[in-house]
């Protein structure tokens, strides 16, 4: 995949040579009109007929108009959220914390203290500034202990995680701006669609008479028939 097509072509133009050839030997032999031929060729037609139809449906019900209503209505729905901007510096022990807080009181600097100490490189590297994030975002134990602060403040203690133990400054606090229709797209169209799709087959299975079959071949009475819905 990673070369040239030029390179490749001459390769994919023998494969289609060859599959024409055999292809053409097969239908002087008369195979497509062979029984087994012909079942597996039906499927391949109702599996491409199912395709076509619910395109086609999709193209025209998954309207630009259906998703920006459907993006109005869950963007409604989103409770208030706040966003804060916090750094912290990542140690491997409880007592390495503590250190960390009793320098911070003494008036060592966050930052200077997060490049020297902290594990987290990424992060220790940017003197322990993580940036703007919502309280779903990171783990339980640091999200509730970074939301419960007040703008400027150093957590008093260690913050246990799975990750090591942390002391977090947080430095702002913030509305949290809801996703942009654009963020949300991808995902309202497969959900509209999975709900387009449901509600054409459940219509089409309240029109349609349907007898159901045992795996022995015998028929399904109505107090074993399986519920039809959801």
């Amino acid at each position: 995949r990673q070369m040239p097509m030029q390179l490749i072509f001459p390769a994919l133009l023998d494969q289609l040579i060859d599959a024409k050839l055999i292809a053409s030997e097969g239908r002087r032999q008369n195979l497509q009109g062979d029984a087994e031929v012909k079942r597996k060729l039906a499927m391949l037609e109702d599996r491409l007929v199912q395709d076509a139809f619910l395109q086609r449906e999709l193209d025209k019900r998954l309207t630009a108009t259906a998703l920006r209503a459907r993006y109005d209505k869950q963007i409604a729905g989103l409770p208030p959220e706040d966003e804060v901007s916090a750094s912290h510096i990542l140690v491997k022990t409880e007592d390495e914390a503590k250190a960390v807080i009793a320098d911070l009181k003494k008036g060592g600097d966050f930052a200077k203290i997060a490049k020297e100490k902290s594990t987290d490189t990424g992060s220790g590297a940017q003197g322990g500034e993580l940036g703007w994030f919502k309280k779903s975002d990171m783990v339980g134990e640091f999200a509730d202990a970074a939301f419960a602060m007040k703008k400027g403040e150093t957590s008093a203690a260690p913050v246990k995680t799975q990750f090591g133990f942390h002391v977090i400054k947080l430095e702002d606090r913030r509305p949290a701006t809801p996703p942009t229709f654009e963020d949300l797209e991808d995902e309202l169209r497969t959900e509209l669609s999975r709900e387009i799709i449901t509600t054409m087959i459940e219509q089409m299975r309240d029109k349609a008479k349907i007898e159901r079959f045992n795996i022995d071949g015998s028929k399904v009475t109505d107090d074993k028939k399986p519920a039809e819905k959801n």
